[in-house]
């Protein structure tokens, strides 16, 4: 103890200093970090100057790696490449996105691996970043609007040259600048262009309202692009000198739009930051876990003659101190080599010195304990020996305990037998009884068939208990497996028939003889036949053949069914295994048990198949008496009666039920739908009868349908199971709650997950109601009631509501749908030729999803909306306002005063000039 001790102590020091030296090179590495930015384009001088300001912040941050990505106006190209920094691995990504929708799921994907998301200029159409850095469009064009409106002192004609439709930095610019020109009464927008962001565009537009540009006394335009388009084509009318320009970014450099105002190309220019640097700053603030604002908005001001020349000196400035930094950066980074150089060497002596004093102390160290570690082995060994003899014991006492639990499992598994055999037997004498069948003739089949599916899994349940753990011994005997076939093959012919399935059979010998047990042997048969027709497709094929061998008999069951995966085929004779194929899901194990009956006759089954190509299995029976047993003298006979019979477990599941959706041509059409999606086809067809007494039935058996569906249908509600193929209720509920055209249909799930986290996992998903099965049907549609009058109750609250502006909308993406489409109306009700197709283009949907998405959470039509809202004015500008009533219709966007007082008088029940005249009084 003393030697090891004083060993220790030698060590201890040594181990400090290779851990110091190493240590320092590792905190090197860890702290340095990569960032990457991802521009939606680079071309043009503010993205440019964005790129600068970024590289420059950086410069004070020598030890990071920064990615940079151009995608060139292609969203596609943009998601590859942050998808390409993902897999390179980044601390922290920096992306302007080119599209908000398209490059939503990217940034989303991002963040929730827990990398932070800064995103800059543009936002994305969720919250899910980290932080938002970009400059206030709504206020720059409201700083226009007023310097304009104090230039041209209240009084004149303005032009505006508008970014690209639909965009929000055009949409919000013309709306800032729109609110701040309603100041002035006597400044009017005398026309509006889309110049989409480009000059040649620009000035194509332009070139076509020259009689508006010739009475204009300023031109705004939304970027300095366009402004500088916008002074050409003035010149060329040679009225350079009567109109105003006023452009928007402000970039230094050539080109920029401060080179622009310096030169009086234009007169004024209001900056727009690009947010570089500030983006660089938050990013380390981020990065190094210090307090940042999620929403910095950039502030922004005006550069006209007054102060150009002062931001070209500041300008200049920070581009030669940008320079002094990287020289100065130079410098360090030699030294910095000098320095590592000199360090390696340092390292590498000290390492040696250290290594061989090492080596010398744990040769003699591991001298010493070799003899200790001798004399534990020892001891050692017998604790082994006694924790041996533990081992053995609990063993026996597991099995014993394993065994106990199969008995009772055996035991309830035979008990299901009477109480079910009590539910077939009085069905089949209600099915047999006419006037019960006329009233509950489908319910009854539905309980017949799934008594039978019950009775089938407690049997293989029995039958795997006796061959797994019993080691059950057959009763063989000689019999005509070619008769025995063809019986078995008959009993499911009724079923092939009806799908128009060609089920046959192909020896070439009448009569082979094989020993086997028919009591167990048709069990293999049943399963693989009814396998065989649940995956084979109407008008399909199913073909066996008996071939006999040298020493065996070969039988194939070949279908032309879905087949399956290799991964899938590896494991179709596993226990419990179920394959992800789409269709209907059993136990798991009747192949597996199927295997198990074809070993005990000596035999082999093996499968082979191909996705979409078929499956065929194959089995393998020895000839003669490999059992060396005697034959019974009633065993030999097989009994077709009493294989048709066993047969009904599993035809009886065959039975296909077809999804019928009665349709009265006479009947009131309802005012409801619901759309219900179910892979199980009993089921479907149950919940579709029942709830389609009071609501329209839309059907889907599959996940990727059932989501189509409810895009193209957009039901009133959605009823949908769990687990489902193709796509997952929760996936589905998920894509329809975060999509606009159906964010405000109601979701109901129903699942056999019955845990507690299973239910939190699924309200998470956004469901509104998330049901155990097996459920209450009274219960559901109380459910579904429920949800339709809430969300009847919601639309009426919209209705009301909407004038003040404020919605009380429970879910973010509705609230902003009204908000918008409410904005987007108020701003043109005095545009006469306003119609629905400017609204779409504006939000950015289709024609139908606007209708069937206004009409979902407004309850009225577009056009009554409109017509409402344009009435509504005309009341507060008749009651408040001095205006003539011919004013307020054009005010409010009638085309004549006459059209005017007619709807007016349709809807108030009274003339303009009476209304007035009533509240004035």
């Amino acid at each position: 103890m003393a030697l090891h001790y004083q060993l220790r102590k030698l060590l201890l020091p040594i181990l400090c200093i290779l851990m110091a030296f190493t240590g320092c090179k590792k905190t090197d590495k860890t702290s340095q970090y990569t960032i990457g930015f991802s521009q939606c384009v680079g071309s043009d001088l503010w993205r440019r100057n964005m790129l600068d300001e970024m590289k420059m912040e950086l410069s004070l941050h020598p030890g990071v790696k920064f990615i940079y990505a151009d995608a060139d106006n292609s969203s596609k190209k943009q998601i590859e490449q942050v998808t390409q920094m993902l897999n390179e691995g980044i601390d922290l990504l920096i992306i302007s996105p080119n599209e908000a929708q398209p490059l939503t799921g990217i940034v989303e994907q991002t963040y929730s691996k827990g990398i932070p998301v800064i995103v800059i200029d543009r936002k994305t159409s969720s919250d899910l970043y980290t932080a938002y850095v970009g400059a206030d469009n709504y206020q720059i064009g409201k700083m226009a609007g007023e310097y304009i409106g104090a230039n041209l002192n209240g009084k004149g004609n303005v032009v505006e040259v508008m970014g690209l439709p639909g965009s929000s930095p055009a949409i919000e610019r013309h709306r800032g600048f729109s609110d701040a020109l309603s100041k002035f009464s006597n400044i009017h927008i005398k026309a509006q262009v889309y110049g989409d962001w480009l000059k040649n565009n620009a000035q194509k537009q332009l070139g076509q309202i020259k009689p508006d540009l010739k009475t204009a006394n300023a031109l705004f335009a939304h970027n300095d692009v366009m402004a500088g388009a916008s002074r050409e084509v003035l010149n060329s009318l040679r009225l350079n000198q009567h109109v105003k320009v006023l452009g928007v970014d402000a970039m230094p450099g050539n080109g920029g739009g401060l080179q622009m105002v310096a030169s009086k190309i234009i007169d004024a220019s209001l900056v727009y930051p690009t947010g570089g640097k500030e983006a660089i700053t938050t990013a380390f603030r981020i990065l190094n876990k210090e307090s940042f604002a999620k929403e910095n908005i950039l502030q922004s001001l005006v550069i006209d003659s007054t102060n150009v020349q002062l931001m070209k000196l500041q300008w200049s400035k920070i581009n030669s101190q940008q320079k002094d930094i990287e020289r100065q950066q130079s410098l360090l980074e030699e030294q910095q080599q000098v320095y590592n150089s000199q360090q390696l060497i340092l390292n590498i002596i000290v390492i040696t010195l250290v290594l061989a004093i090492v080596f010398g102390g744990l040769a003699f160290y591991w001298l010493m304990e070799n003899r200790k570690i001798n004399k534990s082995l020892e001891a050692k060994n017998n604790e082994i020996l006694s924790q041996r003899n533990q081992l053995i014991e609990m063993s026996s006492r597991a099995e014993a305990a394993t065994e106990a639990k199969l008995n009772f499992f055996t035991n309830i598994s035979h008990e299901f037998r009477t109480p079910l055999t009590l539910i077939l037997s009085p069905v089949e004498d209600m099915m047999g009884n006419e006037k019960l069948n006329i009233v509950a003739g489908k319910n009854l089949k539905l309980i017949h068939k799934n008594v039978f599916r019950l009775m089938r899994l407690v049997n293989q349940l029995i039958d795997y208990r006796k061959i797994e753990y019993d080691k059950q011994q057959i009763n063989a005997s000689p019999n005509n497996l070619v008769h025995f076939v063809s019986d078995i093959m008959e009993s499911f012919q009724h079923n092939a028939r009806k799908r128009n399935i060609s089920l046959n059979l192909t020896t070439a010998e009448k009569n082979i003889n094989v020993w086997f047990d028919n009591n167990m042997l048709d069990k293999v048969f049943f399963n693989l036949l009814s396998n065989a027709l649940k995956f084979t497709k109407d008008n399909g094929r199913i073909h066996i053949t008996i071939n006999k061998l040298q020493d065996t008999v070969e039988l194939t069951v070949q279908d032309t069914g879905i087949g399956m995966e290799p991964e899938e085929t590896a494991h179709v004779f596993d226990q419990f295994y179920q394959a992800d194929n789409g269709n209907a899901k059993g136990s798991g194990l009747g192949l597996s048990l199927s295997k198990e009956i074809i070993a005990l006759h000596h035999g082999n089954i093996n499968v082979s198949s191909k996705k979409w190509q078929g499956t065929i299995f194959t089995i393998t029976l020895p000839l003669g008496n490999p059992h060396n047993l005697t034959a019974l003298p009633t065993s030999g006979t097989v009994n077709a009666w009493a294989i048709d019979e066993r047969s009904r477990i599993y035809t009886a599941d065959l039975e296909q039920t077809e999804i019928t959706t009665d349709i009265d041509a006479l009947a009131q059409p309802k005012d409801q739908s619901i759309l219900i999606i179910e892979d199980n086809a009993d089921l479907l067809q149950y919940l579709s009868e029942k709830l389609g007494a009071n609501y329209e039935i839309f059907t889907a058996d599959n996940g990727t349908q059932g989501l189509s569906e409810a895009f193209e249908k957009v039901p009133d509600l959605i009823i949908s199971d769990v687990v489902l193929p193709g796509m997952s209720g929760k996936v589905i509920t998920e894509n329809i709650k975060t999509d606009i055209r159906t964010s405000h249909i109601p979701v109901i799930l129903l699942t056999a997950q019955a845990s507690v986290e299973q239910q939190i996992d699924g309200i998470r998903s956004m469901a509104d109601v998330y049901m155990v099965k097996p459920f209450n049907y009274d219960q559901l549609l109380a459910t579904v009631k429920n949800l339709i009058k809430n969300r009847v109750i919601l639309k009426e609250h919209f209705t009301s509501d909407v004038s003040h502006g404020k919605i009380p909308v429970s879910k973010a993406l509705d609230k902003k749908f009204v908000n918008d489409f409410a904005g987007i109306v108020e701003q043109n009700l005095a545009n006469e030729n306003f119609n629905v197709d400017d609204i779409c283009k504006a939000i950015g949907i289709s024609r139908v999803q606007l209708y069937r998405k206004v009409k979902a959470l407004l309850g009225c039509s577009i056009t009554d909306y409109i017509l409402n809202r344009r009435l509504k004015k005309a009341t507060y500008l008749l009651v408040h306002e001095g205006y003539s009533i011919s004013e307020i219709t054009y005010m409010v966007g009638f085309a004549s005063p006459n059209y005017f007082a007619t709807v007016f008088k349709a809807k108030y029940d009274c003339t303009p000039s009476e209304f007035k005249r009533k509240q004035t009084s």
